[in-house]
């Protein structure tokens, strides 16, 4: 889409993002109810991020969609505050963005509740407000906000969730984040943001200037190879997750988790490097670790 295009129509904008994410958000061998329900529910995870790192397409329509005036436009605070209160409209009422509205009827249909919306949006409230944390347990708080309410809306949209399967598709979710985290090291400094937890930065001898270096030193490689094997234990501790389910949601959930462990192996051929650019698994990494999950080997 052209700039003009794309201040004209900020759903479509928000929308085409799907195809460049990290993980199908919702692909074509999903019913296509799933994939309707799934891509509204992208749309408002899109969006909500899109606010909070400051991404909006050009022109302010997202801005004007929600009531923020042009003098607050560039606020993220008040926009996520505005975001918030037509989340409520979508289950009292008549929202005002697109996006939202499109949620809408999935909402209904799915008895989705604003508990985890809410989570996606405090996240990145406090994107706005925290930018290092100081451990791994400050990290996972984190992560329960800003990627478990994801998997667990997969699960209602998909009516499969139990407490158990929710117990399990945190563990991948947050797997999820810290490996993104761990990819976009480099990215999320130039944001003034830091999600290495300080304890661990302390405990490998790695100061914050040495994370702005275009190579990584033995020590940044050091503690990025820790943090990956932390994900990996909580890939391996939420894969049952892909075993407890069956037919074409079982591709779904056997691709996250072949994402993860894949963007691991990448990490890991990079020598544990990410400084120079987020290290990014093959096609063929991918649906190689996808067949050891769906045949049971892993």
């Amino acid at each position: 889409m052209t700039a003009t295009e794309t201040a004209q129509d900020p759903e479509r904008a928000t929308l085409d993002k799907a195809t460049s994410e990290n993980f199908p958000v919702a692909p074509f061998f999903l019913p296509r109810a799933w994939r309707a329900d799934l891509m509204a529910v992208y749309g408002f995870a899109r969006l909500v991020d899109d606010i909070g790192d400051g991404d909006l397409a050009p022109g302010g329509a997202d801005a004007r969609l929600l009531g923020v005036s042009a003098t607050e436009a560039e606020d993220r605070l008040a926009l996520l505050d505005a975001f918030e209160t037509d989340l409520r409209r979508v289950f009292d009422g008549t929202p005002r963005h697109p996006l939202l509205r499109r949620l809408q009827p999935t909402a209904r249909r799915r008895s989705l509740t604003p508990e985890p919306f809410l989570g996606l949006i405090a996240a990145n409230r406090q994107d706005q407000l925290v930018s290092r944390y100081e451990t791994y347990d400050d990290l996972l708080a984190y992560c329960d906000l800003s990627a478990n309410p994801v998997g667990r809306l997969v699960l209602t949209v998909t009516g499969t969730s139990t407490p158990e399967r929710v117990r399990l598709s945190d563990a991948i979710c947050t797997a999820l984040q810290i490996v993104e985290h761990l990819q976009d090291v480099a990215e999320d400094l130039r944001r003034d943001r830091i999600y290495l937890p300080a304890a661990d930065m302390k405990r490998f001898h790695v100061q914050e200037s040495d994370l702005g270096a275009k190579t990584a030193g033995a020590s940044v490689r050091a503690l990025v190879a820790y943090e990956a094997q932390r994900a990996r234990d909580l890939l391996n501790e939420g894969a049952p997750l892909v075993g407890s389910v069956h037919g074409r949601l079982k591709l779904l959930l056997a691709g996250f988790v072949a994402g993860g462990r894949a963007a691991i192996r990448a990490i890991a051929a990079a020598d544990y490097d990410v400084l120079p650019g987020p290290p990014r698994p093959g096609k063929v990494q991918l649906l190689r670790e996808a067949g050891v999950i769906l045949r049971g080997e892993g």
